[in-house]
């Protein structure tokens, strides 16, 4: 089966991500899809999350930027989570269909690729074109190669950032597991947990933070009229 899906280019990684974006849907339909007043079951553990990170990335990206992108950087942070800890499942890497996609270099390269993308559209968007582009040539225009080099090294950045961790950190735990069979490779696995929240808030902490700077207004104005209109939002809603 996967020596027919190989030959079409699919790989375990992306079977792997495939099936996370559908058990990710899968739950927030079923926890939003008989809202209560008095929240209870899987609708109170999932507002319970979004609020926790509804409030954190506020305070990283400010008022404004946090409460309007916030459905972005939280996506980043729970999908790269699942996907760092689909690699702590039994089996994984080694049966066909199954193997973190972030043991990939592809995944890393194209979630960072996706941050920069979106990243130059909320500078447009928020700035109302090409103006956004001006923020390139401050504080003096000599800087402009400077700065240009810094926007193209966000997503090298995120990228080298995710793979090298999670991939050093699964080639460690190999290591242990060959030379000690027992003991010091399952408290290893233990800390893998960790590690991968780690990963996963840092990434999303950085997306968030070039999101917030590309969403200044270059000349200092107000987000047009909408500094005082800033959307609200509500788990699950």
């Amino acid at each position: 089966m996967m020596e027919t899906l190989s030959a079409y280019g699919i790989t375990s990684q992306m079977i792997t991500s495939t099936m996370i974006t559908l058990i990710i849907s899968v739950i927030v339909i079923v926890a939003g899809r008989h809202m209560q007043m008095i929240p209870s079951g899987l609708q109170n553990v999932m507002e319970v999350v979004v609020e926790k990170l509804h409030r954190f990335f506020i305070g990283v990206m400010g008022e404004y930027a946090g409460k309007k992108y916030f459905p972005m950087v939280a996506t980043l942070f729970i999908y790269i989570l699942m996907c760092n800890y689909s690699g702590l499942i039994p089996l994984a890497g080694h049966l066909p269909g199954l193997a973190a996609p972030t043991s990939s270099i592809n995944f890393p390269l194209g979630m960072a690729l996706i941050v920069f993308v979106f990243t130059i559209y909320v500078g447009l968007r928020e700035n109302r074109g090409p103006k956004y582009f001006k923020s390139l040539f401050k504080p003096i225009p000599f800087l402009f190669p400077i700065m240009l080099l810094e926007q193209l090294v966000h997503p090298i950045s995120l990228t080298v950032r995710l793979y090298g961790n999670i991939y050093g950190e699964e080639a460690v735990i190999a290591a242990f597991f060959d030379l000690i069979p027992l003991g010091i490779p399952i408290v290893m696995q233990a800390l893998s947990v960790l590690m991968g929240l780690i990963q996963a808030l840092v990434f999303s902490l950085l997306a968030g933070i070039y999101i917030s700077e590309a969403a200044e207004p270059v000349d200092g104005e107000l987000h047009h009229g909408e500094a005082c209109e800033v959307p609200s939002y509500h788990p699950l809603t």
